[in-house]
C-alpha cells in the first residue's frame, strides 16, 4: 500500500519538485490531481489541508504537509539511507549550513526572478490571459546577473552546496526546464556557453534519470507547452 499521496497537478512546478525528490529517494507515491478548472483548489476540503488554496500537499499516512521545499526536506530526511543521498545530515552542521545557503540561493536568486518570466508568458497562457513579453524580457538581465554569481560558485565546486548534489540543485529543475524550452536562445540562460560551469551543472542535473522519469510521467515540458513550435 502506498502511504505517500501527493495532492497536486502535473503542470505545477511545485508538484514536479516533490515528485522528483520522491524518485530520488525511491519513495512510492500516488499523484492525486487537483482540478483547477472547477476550482477544486478553493474547495473547503482542499483549504482544510492547504489553507492558501495551492498545490501540492502530501498526505503521508495521515501526516499532512504543504510547501514543496518543506516537503522535499521532510522526505529526504525521513529516508536518509534510502535512494540517493540528496541532503546532508543535520548533525554535520557545516555541511547542512552550506546546503541551506544553496537552498536560499535557489529560492531568492533564481525562483523569485524566473517566476516573473513564467507568470508573464506561461501561466498567463494557461489562464487565458494576454502574454506580456516585454515584462518577461525585463527579467533577463536580472537573471543573467544572478547566474554570473552561480558561475563564480560553480567554478569552485560541482554543485551549489559543494561536490555532492542536493535537493537545492534539484529545486531548479521545474522552472529551469521551462526557461530552457522557449524557442530561440533568448531565455536559454542555463545552457549558455558563456557560463561554462553553469552549463555543465545544468546539463548534469537536468539529465538525471529521476527528472527524466517525472518529465515522462507528467507529460512535460515541451509537449505540454508547445513553446518551441
Amino acid at each position: 500500500m502506498i502511504s505517500n499521496k501527493i495532492v497536486g497537478h502535473p503542470l505545477s512546478s511545485c508538484t514536479q519538485r516533490v515528485a522528483t525528490v520522491c524518485r530520488e529517494k525511491g519513495i512510492p507515491y500516488q499523484l492525486t490531481p487537483v482540478d483547477f478548472a472547477t476550482g477544486e483548489h478553493k474547495s473547503p476540503q482542499h483549504l482544510e489541508k492547504q489553507p492558501f488554496g495551492q498545490v501540492p500537499y502530501i498526505d503521508d499516512d495521515g501526516f499532512i504537509l504543504f510547501e514543496s521545499r518543506a516537503i522535499a526536506r521532510y522526505l529526504a530526511l525521513k529516508y536518509p539511507d534510502q535512494g540517493n543521498q540528496v541532503i546532508p545530515s543535520p548533525s554535520d552542521l557545516k555541511a547542512f549550513a552550506l546546503f541551506e545557503q544553496a537552498a536560499s540561493i535557489e529560492l531568492n536568486d533564481f525562483e523569485a526572478l524566473v517566476h516573473h518570466v513564467m507568470d508573464n508568458l506561461v501561466y498567463a497562457l494557461w489562464k487565458g490571459l494576454p502574454q506580456d513579453a516585454e515584462a518577461a524580457r525585463k527579467m533577463i538581465p536580472l537573471i543573467v546577473d544572478k547566474l554570473d554569481g552561480y558561475e563564480r560558485i560553480l567554478s569552485k565546486q560541482k554543485y551549489l552546496a559543494g561536490d555532492n548534489v542536493t535537493i537545492a540543485d534539484l529545486f531548479h529543475l521545474p522552472q529551469g526546464s521551462l526557461l530552457e524550452c522557449f524557442k530561440g536562445t533568448e531565455y536559454k540562460l542555463l545552457s549558455d556557453p558563456s557560463r561554462p560551469n553553469v552549463a555543465r551543472w545544468w546539463q548534469d542535473i537536468s539529465s538525471r534519470e529521476t527528472w527524466k522519469a517525472v518529465v515522462q510521467e507528467f507529460g512535460l515540458v515541451v509537449e505540454v507547452l508547445g513553446l518551441n513550435k
